[in-house]
């Protein structure tokens, strides 16, 4: 295997080969503001994406999370009922409605909270799967840990104002995500439009699900501190987008901005395979092999999602040590490729051969490092592939 990163040779090749990781600047009146391409590992805008700041009840996501788990992992059943304690029926803010000493199915409080965000609802989970609410709290800060979650504190379940009760954008797209890659059973309940309880019917508050533009999810917020915020999903075309924004002023402008950007999103970014397993890239010289050039490239399929206008405008440089001596075992890493613009470093990818090499025999490569010694080494030049 060559050690590529001593006296590196770069050769400029025209060609989409690294992932995107520069987030774009964009005008909006949100306060955080987070937009990703979960499939790419892609993000699209950021706007003070890591401050922890008041998530209202967008922070219902980790509640809903810690329901998801106990019902994947067995441990209840969407049937088995919760008691609704004095204490989860007072609760102010949005409700489900719930009364004092009923019980209540587990659907039934996960629909009150996704659908209706009841604060009820919420603290009847919470003391229905731990005790008490400040114990339930206890285990949504232990999981935000272990999902990493850096810029999370829960201080209850309901996302109701408390001076440390605080999430990052970037972490509800994480738990976003999450919730949609752990548990796909159960996330199609975020698309449900309605519900109804002791005769109230309460209609979803994500703003986007009425929109028809393929929005799946989460969950919208509010608080005085937070403003009008959003965590939402939406699907087009085989193209997902996250986002979460806070700040906002009112629920109209919550919705026009969310619909702003989910149109924003889709049509200002493109998603293209730029690297195919074994895309051939180029043909650099071999040292002390039995042939004089290796096919190298990409064993792996790198799919991107680069902005539209920047699609004609991105370059690759591969740098590698040249000649790569042999032997070399196809997979082998021999050096990396930077995409860039003339503004922007869009990020970096490996090189690796495409193909096993074999060593000369001993006295062919004597040959050949007498002529490296004094400086007349082989005059093969890197081949671009066709």
């Amino acid at each position: 295997m060559s050690n590529w990163p001593q006296s590196v040779l770069s050769v400029l090749v025209l060609a989409l080969y690294c992932l995107v990781n520069q987030a774009h600047a964009i005008d909006t009146p949100a306060r955080q503001l987070i937009i990703i391409d979960p499939d790419t590992d892609t993000i699209l805008v950021e706007k003070d994406a890591d401050t922890a700041v008041p998530p209202a009840s967008m922070s219902k996501l980790m509640t809903i999370y810690m329901v998801f788990e106990a019902l994947k992992e067995g441990r209840i059943t969407q049937n088995d009922k919760f008691y609704v304690s004095r204490r989860a029926s007072k609760m102010g803010g949005s409700k489900m409605f719930t009364r004092e000493g009923d019980n209540i199915r587990v659907i039934d409080l996960l629909r009150g909270i996704i659908i209706q965000s009841g604060n009820d609802a919420c603290v009847v989970v919470a003391e229905g799967l731990a005790g008490t609410e400040e114990n339930f709290a206890q285990k949504m800060n232990a999981k935000a840990k272990e999902l990493g979650l850096t810029n999370s504190f829960f201080a209850n379940s309901t996302g109701m104002p408390h001076p440390e009760h605080k999430m990052s954008v970037r972490d509800l797209v994480k738990l976003s995500e999450h919730l949609r890659e752990d548990f796909p059973d159960y996330f199609p309940l975020f698309k449900e439009q309605e519900f109804t309880w002791e005769g109230i019917k309460q209609s979803n508050r994500n703003p986007l699900l009425g929109m028809n533009i393929g929005a799946d999810g989460l969950k919208t917020g509010h608080t005085e501190e937070a403003g009008y915020c959003l965590s939402a999903s939406a699907e087009r075309d085989g193209r997902r987008i996250v986002m979460a924004f806070t700040g906002l002023n009112s629920k109209k402008q919550r919705a026009e901005v969310a619909r702003m950007l989910t149109d924003y999103a889709f049509r200002s970014f493109v998603r293209t395979d730029a690297v195919k397993n074994g895309d051939v890239m180029l043909r650099a010289p071999v040292g002390e092999g039995i042939q004089p050039m290796v096919e190298v490239g990409a064993l792996q399929n790198v799919t991107l999602t680069i902005p539209t206008a920047q699609q004609d405008k991105l370059e690759s440089f591969v740098e590698f040590n040249s000649p790569i001596l042999a032997p070399i075992k196809r997979g082998d890493i021999v050096g990396q490729f930077t995409v860039k613009t003339a503004q922007k470093t869009y990020g970096q990818f490996p090189l690796v051969a495409l193909e096993d090499v074999a060593q000369a025999g001993f006295y062919a490569r004597i040959v050949e490092r007498a002529w490296r010694f004094l400086g007349m080494s082989s005059s093969i030049e890197p081949k671009l592939a066709n």
